[in-house]
């Protein structure tokens, strides 16, 4: 497996996500993320972190290709157990917006 760009700072919030995503079955829930964690990833350069990711039935079916921070996403979820359980039991709609705030609905 190769180590991409984004997945070590996925990984430091992957708990955080988890809960957001068990929470997320009652209302959308929302993060915070910080921007610089990201710009110092990419070189310090400005880029486009946005992006919309849907999973169902345990497969992503919209936004994968167009961003590689939504796959790096895609493979720290897919390295733990509990959220390939709750992605594969339901769709979700993962998304960050362009002041970093990551949106995370079952929907």
């Amino acid at each position: 497996m190769t180590v991409r760009t984004y997945t070590g700072l996925w990984n430091k919030y992957r708990p955080a996500i988890l809960r957001l995503m068990l929470d997320a079955a009652t209302k959308p829930q929302t993060y915070q993320l910080s921007h610089h964690e990201f710009e110092a990833l990419n070189n310090g350069k400005k880029g486009t972190f946005t992006f919309q990711l849907e999973f169902l039935n345990g497969k992503p079916v919209k936004g994968l290709k167009e961003s590689l921070v939504a796959q790096d996403l895609l493979e720290i979820l897919q390295m733990s157990r509990k959220a390939s359980e709750l992605i594969s039991d339901s769709a979700y709609q993962f998304s960050l917006d362009k002041q970093f705030v990551l949106h995370i609905q079952k929907l």
